[in-house]
């Protein structure tokens, strides 16, 4: 059960959801028209090019995925914990998944993959970040496990069963932050293209800067 969320868990979960829904969404609406937040279609994709022996799709969703895993390694390199506390090194990795999706854009202007490429190392760099609090399972780049969660949820409901209202809320939270920020994405793509990745990009620089300051204020990093 968790007990006590600080208010700083909570804006940084609909935040970097929210990030994670503008970089998807124009991954979606890009001229590959692939996800790069989440690999479950990613990895559909490239069982179906496997099958067919298509060697440049197997080269190209290889790479897509593997980049997210190595946004991943590098992520828990800084991190060193899976455990979300104060004081980690989350701004530094928040530092680099803004340099990423800055890098991604005159990448993808050129329709060139490796601009994918470095789209889905910010996504994997960013959800390995947070992983628990307090046995609260957060990942920001994909919404599934939420959703699954909120069933869980109201399973336990129609049973009379407890359920914890702060992880009921941080499970919606993170649903909401992805989807507004699919809706912003969307609106920012079609007035701007792959420029739109300025914003999230700019956010996470943001929420870099102002982590660093909380903790210069609160605790030292670690």
């Amino acid at each position: 059960m968790i007990s006590r969320l600080p208010r700083w868990v909570w804006t940084g979960a609909w935040v970097l959801a929210a990030v994670a829904g503008m970089v998807n969404v124009v991954g979606l609406l890009g001229f590959e028209h692939q996800a790069v937040s989440h690999l479950t279609g990613n990895t559909s994709l490239l069982a179906e090019v496997l099958a067919v022996r298509d060697l440049p799709g197997v080269l190209h969703f290889t790479w897509l995925i593997g980049s997210f895993v190595a946004g991943s390694t590098v992520s828990g390199f800084l991190i060193k914990d899976s455990t979300l506390q104060l004081g980690r090194r989350y701004g530094v990795a928040l530092l680099l998944v803004s340099l990423l999706l800055f890098a991604s854009v005159p990448l993808l202007e050129l329709k060139s993959a490796y601009g994918m490429y470095a789209a889905a190392g910010a996504c994997g760099l960013q959800n390995a970040m947070v992983s628990t609090y307090s046995g609260a399972v957060i990942r920001t780049t994909h919404v599934s496990g939420m959703f699954t969660d909120l069933g869980i949820f109201l399973g336990h409901a129609l049973r009379g069963l407890p359920v914890d209202p702060r992880r009921l809320t941080l499970c919606l939270l993170v649903i909401s932050g992805f989807l507004c920020g699919g809706i912003l994405g969307t609106l920012a793509f079609h007035a701007f293209s792959y420029s739109a990745l300025l914003f999230p990009a700019g956010l996470t620089a943001l929420v870099a800067v102002s982590y660093g300051l909380y903790v210069f204020r609160w605790g030292k990093p670690r």
